[in-house]
């Protein structure tokens, strides 16, 4: 462990320190997270794929007192630095991608033009190498006994880390905050789309047992058939339905608790930040009126370790940071309480 004893937690980060000015290598942390600087397939607003770098420098300005979870950091956090290859692929890929689709909306026949088809093509290789880094990259970090958490990036992100930890961990279930049920097959003609990610998830990864998504709001006919036709795999609570339920007089600890119960005994969080109310994150990919307050997902997590069942990792993804610093505010905070609960339920 890491020599705390110089270390004031009270005091200004330093920013010679790692995320949260936590003063922890890699090595003796017992929580990494690993940054994924990737939105190739973002089909509304950009800025996600830098949303790591941002949540890092606004993370200093997080105070290390958690009412929740009392000296969780003591256990230590460290972030990676993000991957710059990585990066400069997603930049280039990107670029590719929005030619594609601006042909897409204009009504173009992509099968006539041979220079997208390339493109179609050039991004598929490109999202499966990266979802292939991701998995061998949480594969070794659990391997050596950490804690993982990803930070992306768009949500096609965490794919890799589900393969991983599916294998590391067996049997579990998602708990998916989120806007978009990101049940789209192939969406926009992309496999590895943002919004395909929990369809791609649920056909790949057989030891995700359960899917339970919260706070959906903007989805198709073909995402609400998918979810009937799930046979129980997928469950979702419309942001719509949760209002009602709040109008007509039900505490939010009866809702959540009713969430929980759908839950298995492994549970893994998946947060697009969309899934809260868009004034906290303004500039994310696609913004939906709605959502929640952050406190309110923070009582549900609570909930959830109070149920007695184990979280096993997560990824907070959709934090774009292209206008000014207020969404990575935001996500640094949340990202921190993703980080202690992460240590309290392993603890």
């Amino acid at each position: 462990m890491a020599d705390l004893s110089q270390f004031d937690p009270n005091s200004v980060g330093l920013l010679s320190n790692n995320v949260f000015g936590l003063p922890f290598s890699e090595e003796e942390a017992r929580l990494v997270l690993l940054p994924v600087p990737w939105e190739v397939t973002v089909s509304y607003n950009n800025g996600t794929a830098r949303g790591p770098e941002r949540i890092f420098r606004a993370s200093f300005q997080v105070d290390l007192y958690d009412a929740d979870v009392k000296d969780g950091w003591k256990q230590g956090f460290y972030m990676r630095e993000p991957d710059k290859h990585l990066l400069l692929r997603s930049d280039y890929l990107r670029k590719e991608a929005e030619l594609y689709l601006k042909f897409l909306t204009e009504g173009g026949d992509i099968s006539e033009n041979e220079f997208l088809k390339k493109t179609l093509v050039d991004v598929s290789n490109g999202t499966r190498a990266m979802n292939e880094w991701v998995y061998t990259q949480t594969k070794g970090l659990l391997e050596k006994g950490k804690l993982v958490g990803l930070v992306g990036g768009d949500h096609s992100t965490p794919l890799g880390f589900f393969k991983a930890i599916g294998e590391h961990k067996g049997e579990f279930g998602i708990l998916q905050i989120d806007a978009h049920c990101d049940l789209r097959d192939a969406y926009e003609g992309f496999k590895y789309s943002h919004a395909s990610i929990m369809y791609n998830a649920l056909a790949e990864v057989p030891e995700l047992t359960k899917l339970v998504q919260v706070g959906i709001r903007d989805y198709c006919e073909e995402e609400v058939d998918y979810v009937n036709n799930s046979e129980g795999r997928v469950v979702t609570f419309f942001d719509k339905d949760i209002k009602e339920r709040q109008f007509e007089g039900e505490s939010w600890k009866a809702i959540c608790d009713s969430i929980v119960a759908n839950l298995p005994q492994q549970v893994y969080i998946s947060f697009d930040i969309d899934g809260l109310d868009p004034k906290l994150c303004p500039h994310t990919g696609t913004p939906v009126p709605g959502g929640f307050e952050a406190e309110q997902i923070y009582f549900l997590f609570k909930r959830v370790l109070e149920s007695g069942r184990q979280l096993i990792g997560f990824d907070l993804n959709e934090v774009s940071t292209s206008h000014d610093e207020w969404d990575a505010n935001v996500g640094a905070r949340v990202l921190f309480k993703l980080c202690n609960l992460l240590i309290k339920s392993n603890s």
